[in-house]
């Protein structure tokens, strides 16, 4: 038994002993942030629903405008702006019924002011105080709704926390998933990166990862957690500093903070949406050219029209990718150990053609659709891959830092003219500086820009 199936045994053993989640709390906490502003929104149109019981909908208008059309969005712009619907009222429901109660005060307000200010007409004062009166108390309900639907699904703890242990004593609190990696058999050994997946996908699930380990692996797990999505964290019991971003504690221990992760939830809602926009029109104004595509491939060369491939992927959890088949099937590099040079001559006829052009990446929208790749990130790389005569992994340790984010069927890399083969190392660290450099300084607009600027480069002289 090699080395990744003794690890895929040893995980789904340790995993099913020691109960790790299932799902992500994050995906939990969006969906409970949304049905809560949902319920919130529902008990005004709840209240107005009353007070038409009172009053004729002529005496419910502000502005030849009924009153729920002019409320509700001032009354969903101080939800946001307050904070109603956040880990920390998740986990207060006092908290969360003063937060949504103030924002639909300040609602009232607002409206009262625009109603004098504009001359809007009259208004029925009772019908007014019955939509917001009740409003108000079907707003406090709801509160209660989410609040048992947040203890049931998530037991009350809004931030999934896992304790791992590699070598080192720590006692877990009242909530905590704990994980043994050292009777596992696992740590993040750079020189396999099986293990890597191995660990990515056990703490997948989690918002914050406090490692329990052994002085020595100490290095190679701050330089794991770095390039994950989530919060990790290293108990600390000597004076060591590892790039530390701040201090946190854990029971009665200190912590040193080694990652926060680099997107919050704003800024992951912002990409993927611009990933599933862009990649869903690209694939209905391409359709036709990727059915010539495949067409062509198949009268080509026998064999597959889509090749695929295990790349490393975000949290450096591997996954496999789509291509248009560019090699003959008989010579086909599944570890992608020989980097293709310009006079391959594993490349077909149509595959010269598609990979000049780079329409041998547009199957990669199907891994945008999935979720497993974004229209702009790190590019993903083959395990075999080599920079010279050294793995990518072994050129430099901040290579794992470069997966903290999705990758991308295009990239700052990409854009600047890093393509093609990487003969020497040199040619891998142009790129990972590249890589870093846009996990420090993300925003929805670079993303744009660098999504403009691939265009000219499709065709490039290192495209081969």
């Amino acid at each position: 038994m090699n080395i990744l199936e003794t690890t895929s045994s040893r995980l789904d053993s340790s995993a099913h002993d020691q109960h790790v989640a299932v799902y992500p709390a994050r995906d939990k906490r969006t969906f409970l942030y949304a049905f809560s502003l949902l319920l919130d929104i529902l008990s005004m149109f709840g209240g107005y629903a009353f007070a038409l019981l009172v009053r004729d909908p002529q005496w419910l208008e502000s502005g030849n405008q009924a009153l729920i059309v002019v409320a509700l969005p001032i009354f969903i712009m101080f939800e946001i702006a307050r904070g109603a619907q956040s880990v920390e009222t998740l986990e207060n429901r006092l908290l969360g019924i003063q937060r949504s109660l103030g924002a639909l005060i300040a609602s009232v307000l607002v409206v009262i002011g625009l109603t004098f200010l504009f001359g809007a007409g009259e208004v029925s004062r009772l019908g007014f105080v019955v939509t917001f009166a009740a409003t108000a108390v079907l707003v406090v309900i709801s509160k209660f709704i989410v609040d048992w639907i947040f203890k049931k699904t998530m037991n009350g703890i809004a931030i999934a926390t896992i304790l791992l242990i590699d070598g080192l004593e720590a006692a877990p609190e009242i909530g905590i998933d704990v994980f043994d990696a050292g009777e596992a058999g696992l740590w993040p050994d750079l020189d396999h990166p099986e293990m890597i997946d191995a660990l990515s996908r056990v703490i997948a699930t989690y918002d914050r990862v406090i490692i329990a380990c052994r002085f020595e692996h100490r290095a190679a797990w701050s330089t794991f957690l770095k390039g994950h999505d989530i919060g990790g964290e290293i108990l600390l019991d000597r004076d060591l500093l590892h790039g530390a971003v701040g201090i946190g504690e854990y029971a009665d221990h200190d912590t040193i903070i080694i990652s926060h992760g680099p997107l919050n939830l704003f800024n992951r809602l912002q990409k993927r949406a611009l990933d599933l926009v862009v990649a869903l029109f690209a694939l209905i104004v391409l359709s036709p050219l990727l059915v010539i595509v495949a067409f062509a491939i198949k009268m080509d060369s026998p064999g597959p029209i889509l090749f695929r491939q295990m790349r490393v992927g975000q949290g450096n959890r591997q996954f496999r990718i789509f291509k248009f088949r560019s090699m003959r099937i008989e010579n086909s590099d599944a570890k992608g150990n020989r980097s293709t040079g310009r006079e391959d001559d594993r490349v077909t006829r149509v595959g010269r053609l598609i990979r000049r052009t780079s329409i041998d990446e547009l199957p990669q929208l199907f891994n945008v659709l999935r979720g497993e790749m974004s229209m702009v990130g790190p590019r993903p790389h083959a395990l075999g891959s080599l920079a010279g005569d050294a793995l990518f992994w072994r050129v430099s340790n901040h290579y794992w830092l470069r997966h903290a984010l999705k990758p991308g069927i295009t990239g700052l890399a990409q854009i600047r003219g890093f393509r093609g083969s990487t003969d020497q190392k040199e040619d891998l660290e142009k790129r990972l500086r590249c890589d870093l450099e846009y996990l420090s300084n993300w925003s929805i607009g670079l993303d744009t820009m660098i999504l403009i600027k691939t265009l000219p480069v499709v065709i490039h002289k290192n495209a081969f």
